[in-house]
C-alpha cells in the first residue's frame, strides 16, 4: 500500500530549527519528485518545496529562500526538509506528496497524487 508520512514537527521557539522526515513507502521513490507543502489555519495550501527524482532540480517558494533545504535518501525511502531560522509565520501543518513524474512544480496540485496527512510545525515563544 502507497502511503507518505511526516514526522518532525513540533514547538520551536523563533530563530530555531526543525528537521521534518517524509517517510514513503508501496512504491520506488527514486522514480519520483518530492513536493513539501504547509497550510496555516484559515489559509490555502502553498507549496514550499520540491525536489525532483534525482535530487538534481530543486524549488523553493520565496518565504523560505536561504532558510530551508530538502534533500533526500532514496536508499532510505527518506525526504528532508530542514528549517533554519523558523518565524512565527511558518507555523502550519506541513504536508509531503508523491509527484506523479520524476518533476513537478510547486504550484500546480495536479503535479501529486498521495499525500502524507501531515505534522504541525508551531513557531512561538
Amino acid at each position: 500500500q502507497l502511503q507518505l508520512a511526516e514526522f518532525g514537527g513540533g514547538l520551536v521557539q523563533p530563530g530555531g530549527s526543525l528537521r521534518l522526515s517524509c517517510v514513503t513507502s508501496g512504491f520506488t521513490l527514486d522514480f519520483y519528485a518530492i513536493g513539501w507543502f504547509r497550510q496555516a489555519p484559515g489559509k490555502a495550501r502553498e507549496g514550499v518545496a520540491v525536489i525532483s527524482s534525482s535530487g538534481l532540480t530543486i524549488t523553493y517558494a520565496d518565504s523560505v529562500k536561504g532558510r530551508f533545504t530538502v534533500s533526500r535518501d532514496n536508499a532510505k525511502n527518506t525526504v528532508f526538509l530542514e528549517m533554519n531560522s523558523l518565524k512565527p509565520e511558518d507555523t502550519a501543518v506541513y504536508y509531503c506528496a508523491k509527484g506523479r513524474w520524476t518533476q513537478a512544480t510547486l504550484t500546480n496540485r495536479d503535479d501529486y497524487e498521495y499525500w502524507g496527512r501531515g505534522t504541525q510545525v508551531t513557531v512561538s515563544s
